[in-house]
């Protein structure tokens, strides 16, 4: 059988580095990978279905999936995942603590970024600040007239204007017309800025305390297979799946390997160590059994925002082909 010839485009991440590399394979796969940033990826997948195997936002991908599907079916190799109380950005001078922000103005680059319905979950469960309580401002990061990639409807008591013309967030957060941020990447701001800083004074205690509370990883981006391809060739989500497992496991066997660190950071033996005793061996799991306490916390927040408008399931976010694996 002659391989498929498919284009792959994921972050260059260790986790995927040896896909990238051609050390690991996907079975059946003669790939052309593409190593690119999570917002030009996203973009071309979600407007124009341009690869055909890619790295995919969760919280995008949901959406498609409440209204019936979209170009890609999804396998669960979660390539990024973090804890986004660094994702919450505020005027030091107006913000002290996080039920401040009720009736204040919030800037986002786009609303139904899976990063920040994490940052919404954690204001909502953990302080009572609900998506309602606060107006929301769309605009980009550094680019003031970055669009949403997909369309979406929110509840009637949800408030969301765009940025005024020419301005980004980040400028705006600078600027004091905007008394918070939220988003995967900081704000672009010029350096010693004042009175702009991280909600959270020590965003990784409160991400560790929130671990120890619910147990949940959060979630960013999953795999993507283009529709058409998995059911002509119902073999490859899972041939998917297994590559970028191996190629996970090939990474943190580098990471352990500290004879010589293969991260340019310090104390990277420690912080693993920390790592897994707080999270388990396995602390950076894949596939939907080891993450389904995570993925329904995800899903369940994601339709109590209305952005599904039905509740998902985490199969249904899957290619059943990917629900399981052999064993030997």
């Amino acid at each position: 059988m002659s391989k498929l010839n498919l284009s792959v485009a994921v972050g260059p991440y260790d986790r995927t580095r040896a896909l990238i590399d051609g050390s690991v394979q996907i079975d059946g796969v003669n790939p052309t990978c593409m190593t690119l940033s999570p917002e030009e990826i996203f973009f071309r997948a979600f407007r124009h279905a341009e690869f055909d195997i890619c790295e995919l936002s969760l919280s995008s991908f949901t959406v498609k999936t409440a209204q019936g599907g979209g170009p890609y079916v999804g396998v669960p190799a979660f390539v990024s995942r973090a804890f986004r109380h660094t994702s919450i950005y505020v005027r030091t001078d107006r913000i002290k603590k996080p039920e401040d922000l009720k009736g204040k103005r919030v800037g986002v680059p786009e609303y139904q970024l899976t990063a920040n319905v994490w940052a919404r979950a954690i204001l909502e469960d953990d302080y009572g600040v609900k998506p309602s309580d606060i107006q929301w401002v769309r605009g980009g990061i550094e680019d003031a007239d970055r669009p949403e990639k997909i369309s979406i409807k929110l509840p009637s008591d949800v408030k969301l204007e765009d940025a005024p013309s020419g301005k980004s967030i980040s400028a705006m957060l600078a600027e004091g017309t905007i008394d918070g941020f939220i988003a995967p990447r900081p704000p672009s701001l010029p350096k010693n800025t004042p009175h702009v800083g991280w909600l959270f004074a020590d965003p990784v205690a409160a991400a560790k305390d929130y671990f120890k509370r619910t147990g949940v990883f959060p979630i960013m981006h999953i795999v993507g297979v283009r529709r058409t391809l998995a059911e002509q060739h119902p073999w490859l989500p899972g041939a998917v799946f297994k590559a970028f497992e191996q190629s996970k496991a090939a990474a943190l066997d580098l990471l352990n390997d500290t004879s010589a660190t293969k991260v340019t950071l310090p104390f990277v033996e420690e912080r693993l160590a920390e790592a897994r005793a707080l999270m388990g061996e396995d602390f950076w799991s894949y596939g939907v059994s080891a993450n389904r306490k995570t993925l329904e916390s995800f899903l369940r927040q994601h339709h109590r925002e209305g952005l599904s408008a039905r509740l998902v399931t985490p199969e249904e976010l899957f290619h059943s082909g990917t629900h399981e694996a052999f064993k030997i």
